[in-house]
């Protein structure tokens, strides 16, 4: 902390101190074994030492506790405490006084001070104290602005200023990426995965208190972290959740869209907001730390201008047998279309109906779901394809090859004799 002291000499006198809290006092434990020649002289040095655990001398650490000897470091996330005292040097009784607390960042002037209004008087050897509080949410320079205004016993007023500059240092980088869930056999979903990786670049240890993901209006959010055990769940790094300097975390999230955003194609596309993450942590002695992301965003997968989809479709069929399945056609344009369904058979897909078949008009944003007939006449895993639709109006067509797969068995079995 830099203290710029003031030139003049006044009747008050000020001073700051950051309130933080002591760490466990550690010694170095000497010991030798018996047969040398000290004996047992190291080990009753230690237990007449009144920093030593009884019975447990040969611990580093002790049961007192150490005062901060130096200002120490700041971490964004952190409440930043100082104690304030303005003392009465003089053999004067001083008037007016009015101290003022304010935090300079980078990007504005804030005023920490409890109260505004001036103290009447303050008598010889007597003192004004004060403690301010600041959540810092800003990294870099920081400087510590403390006035001190005050009336003399003539009538003269008195002013001066002390700065204290400082460093908030960053505890933590965060990554982030996006994951698009791929498509199941069934329907193409709009889940997102994402992954977040915390490293704690301190140089003490963390206990991670709380790892969340708030999400925005759109989603749906459900934690991965946490592993189910019967009607109890357990956190996937176990029940002690330290993370140690330098180390590395991921946590896991899935996040779904709300009904309401869903069955609307043109909200989830383009550049979406996802949510922030909120993590809280303590340090030493349980100092408690908090951080919170900007608005997570991420680039939604493309869809065309028609998103097909299946909303209904068997896990097995038998061979050569019709079976049934439920298409869902979005339109994800921002125009009206006027659709028509072609199906073309392929050498193991069979479709049953006619083909070239009118849909009708579909609205901007709105969906059809259509029910279909086909049959496979080849076994094995097999892709459903051979579907196109035609826009009339812009007379564009927009073929789906490898929609979905199934799996098609023989329903027939032979018995040897």
């Amino acid at each position: 902390m830099d203290v710029n002291q003031a030139k003049q000499e006044h009747l008050l006198a000020l001073k700051v101190m950051r309130l933080t809290k002591p760490t466990l006092f550690t010694n170095l434990p000497v010991t030798c074994e018996d047969r040398d020649l000290p004996g047992d002289l190291f080990g009753q040095l230690m237990r007449e030492d009144p920093s030593t655990i009884k019975g447990a001398e040969t611990l580093m650490l002790g049961e007192m506790l150490t005062l901060p000897q130096n200002f120490g470091n700041i971490f964004l996330g952190e409440t930043f405490s100082s104690y304030i005292s303005v003392h009465n040097d003089s053999n004067q009784v001083v008037k007016d006084i009015l101290v003022k607390a304010d935090l300079q960042t980078s990007s504005q002037r804030l005023n920490l001070s409890a109260s505004n209004s001036a103290v009447a008087e303050l008598k010889p050897e007597c003192c004004i104290d004060d403690v301010i509080h600041h959540e810092v949410k800003e990294i870099g320079t920081h400087i510590l602005v403390c006035a001190v205004s005050y009336t003399t016993q003539y009538g003269e007023k008195l002013y001066f200023r002390k700065f204290f500059k400082f460093q908030v240092l960053k505890p933590l980088d965060v990554k982030t990426k996006f994951y698009n869930a791929e498509s199941d056999l069934s329907s193409v979903t709009d889940e997102v995965f994402l992954e977040a990786q915390i490293q704690n670049i301190t140089t003490s240890p963390m206990f991670m208190e709380k790892v969340s993901l708030e999400p925005s209006m759109m989603y749906n959010v459900t934690e991965l972290n946490i592993v189910t055990c019967g009607d109890q769940g357990e956190s996937t790094f176990g029940k002690m959740s330290y993370l140690q300097p330098m180390d590395t975390r991921q946590y896991l999230y899935c996040l779904k869209p709300k009904p309401e955003y869903a069955e609307k194609a043109g909200v989830i596309k383009g550049v979406t907001v996802i949510g922030k993450l909120d993590i809280v942590w303590k340090t030493n002695l349980g100092e408690r730390g908090r951080l919170q992301t900007s608005q997570l965003q991420r680039m939604a997968p493309g869809y065309g201008d028609i998103r097909l989809s299946l909303e209904v479709i068997p896990d097995t069929v038998n061979l050569e047998e019709p079976f049934d399945i439920i298409c869902k056609i979005t339109n994800c344009s921002e125009r009206t279309m006027d659709l028509v369904l072609e199906m073309c058979n392929t050498r193991s897909i069979h479709w049953c109906g006619v083909s070239g078949r009118q849909l009708g008009k579909l609205s901007p944003g709105a969906f059809l779901s259509l029910p279909l007939t086909l049959l496979s006449s080849v076994q094995g895993l097999q892709s459903i394809s051979g579907l196109r639709l035609t826009d009339t109006f812009l007379k564009r067509t927009y073929e789906y090859d490898d929609i979905a797969q199934v799996c098609v068995v023989c329903p027939y079995t032979s018995n040897e004799s």
